[in-house]
């Protein structure tokens, strides 16, 4: 029970550290410029969502600590990169039209959007929690989907930027969640 309480604290703070950055990187126009500027470093792209693989290994050992600690990487990561000399075109478009989505007037269309992520995080969370390998992977692929439409479907040719990386980081983290919750299912 101890230890249980211990996680629960531990990744309430990690919870509320990235809420925390998410909030600032809003409402701090100045420390948002700062975050995007290093996020055209396409290196964040293929690194992000390597974040899952932790994620999902937590929540395999249910550890609310290591699921969260995970989220805040994954959403720091944005800025873990030196920002870059030289910038794809269509990186740079795509990049300014997602500065203007956060930053535009936040209708209930965008508002629902917006809980998908949340709502994405908690499914698959559950989905490993649960040990339920199919459900799991079925939400990773939805998740990079969903991202790559909504992408393509708002900015356009600029949106098709996310293309590559999304699909590498599907592939190798659906290949290395497969092969993970094999071991772990064998131990």
């Amino acid at each position: 029970m101890k230890n249980q309480k211990k996680d629960l604290i531990i990744g309430g703070i990690f919870l509320m550290l990235t809420i925390f950055f998410i909030v600032i990187s809003m409402t701090n126009k100045p420390f948002f410029d700062w975050v995007f500027e290093r996020h055209h470093n396409q290196w964040s792209w293929y690194l992000r969502p390597l974040f899952l693989l932790p994620y999902c290994y937590f929540a395999y050992k249910k550890s609310f600590t290591g699921m969260m600690v995970s989220i805040f990487a994954l959403f720091t990561s944005m800025f873990w990169f030196p920002k870059p000399e030289v910038v794809n075109e269509n990186v740079i478009n795509f990049l300014a039209f997602e500065k203007e989505y956060l930053y535009g007037e936040w209708n209930l269309s965008k508002q629902l959007l917006t809980l998908t992520i949340p709502i994405s995080f908690v499914a698959l969370g559950l989905a490993f929690w649960k040990r339920s390998l199919i459900m799991g992977i079925g939400v990773v692929v939805l998740m990079a989907t969903g991202k790559m439409v909504w992408s393509i479907q708002l900015a356009g040719e600029s949106g098709k930027s996310i293309v590559i990386p999304a699909v590498i980081g599907l592939l190798i983290c659906c290949g290395l969640i497969f092969y993970g919750f094999k071991r772990l299912e064998k131990n």
